[in-house]
């Protein structure tokens, strides 16, 4: 469950400032990801873990309002993990992530549901649940040939090479500071991002758009319209659910990158995580409407 405050600015450490608002929307990398599909229309199945409390209540129920399969959706023990948000004037946010009931996805209960993922067409992670559980799923993508879309946020130290099962692999710009040491050159960049053992790089830029670096080691820069930003919270996972869809509508992977900047772009135009994304008449109309790389905010001209 999100929890976003509406600040003038992110406060330095120790200082206290007044918020303008406060509201909860329901959130979670992997949720956001599984509503971002369900809105474009594609069948998805999410599997992960919330607590017996309420707001695991409300989380199963709005995945379940948005068409979302939630049969694999499990209650355990625990808090339902939380993300404490900070929304500033120019719209850009820092997140705290409390995992509480999303630590109990072990491997062994992904070994024990690994008949679910015979019958998929992609896979979507992150790093919200256990990192032994990601490669235990990179590991199955890879022996049953199936794609694996992996966003590495939050950024955390992952091992060369263990994540060879993935296909994609998907960080911004602070996350590949992150994981490469703040490789300066854009090649310096994506050479280390490879060292990982993913197939594919996505780079998302923001405002900046996409740089797409595939298996044949060609280099596609796809450019983002220009928006109004009002809250960036999950426009990264609205790129995520959209490139996966285009490639399961059979686009190329340069097609599906184009589609998903335009998703990402509409979400960053409105407030909240899930609220924020946007649905495949949105996208479609967005697309049509693009005029020298304007795309207005999907709410005001639907």
């Amino acid at each position: 469950m999100d929890l976003v405050s509406s600040v003038p600015r992110i406060p330095r450490a120790g200082e206290t400032i007044f918020g303008h608002d406060f509201q909860t929307h329901a959130g979670g990398k992997g949720a956001n990801q599984a509503v971002g599909v369900a809105r474009l229309e594609y069948p998805v199945k999410m599997l992960g873990m919330v607590g017996r409390d309420a707001f695991g209540d409300q989380l199963r129920l709005q995945l379940k309002r948005e068409g979302v399969d939630i049969t694999e959706v499990s209650e355990v023990n625990a808090a339902t993990g939380t993300a404490t948000i900070l929304v500033d004037d120019a719209g850009e946010n820092s997140i705290v992530v409390s995992p509480g009931a999303n630590l109990h996805l072990t491997p062994d209960v992904l070994r024990s549901r690994k008949e679910i993922f015979r019958h998929a067409g992609v896979v979507l992670a992150q790093l919200e649940i256990p990192l032994e559980t990601v490669q235990c799923l990179a590991e199955m993508c890879s022996e049953l040939n199936l794609p694996l879309i992996l966003d590495p946020a939050p950024a955390q130290a992952l091992p060369n090479g263990e994540l060879r099962g993935v296909t994609w692999l998907t960080p911004n710009e602070t996350e590949a500071q992150f994981y490469t040491n703040g490789a300066s050159s854009e090649e310096g960049v994506m050479a280390m991002l490879l060292q990982l053992g993913a197939k594919g790089i996505i780079l998302k830029r923001g405002a900046l758009g996409a740089v797409l670096f595939g298996e044949d080691r060609s280099l596609h820069r796809i450019p983002a319209p220009k928006v109004q930003a009002v809250d960036t919270t999950a426009a990264g996972d609205a790129f995520n659910a959209a490139f996966a869809v285009g490639l399961m509508n059979g686009d190329t992977p340069v097609e599906s990158a184009r589609f998903a900047t335009v998703a990402a772009a509409l979400s960053v135009t409105r407030s909240g995580a899930q609220p924020s994304l946007a649905t495949k008449r949105e996208v479609l109309m967005a697309l049509e409407r693009s005029i020298d790389g304007h795309v207005q905010s999907a709410e005001k001209n639907l």
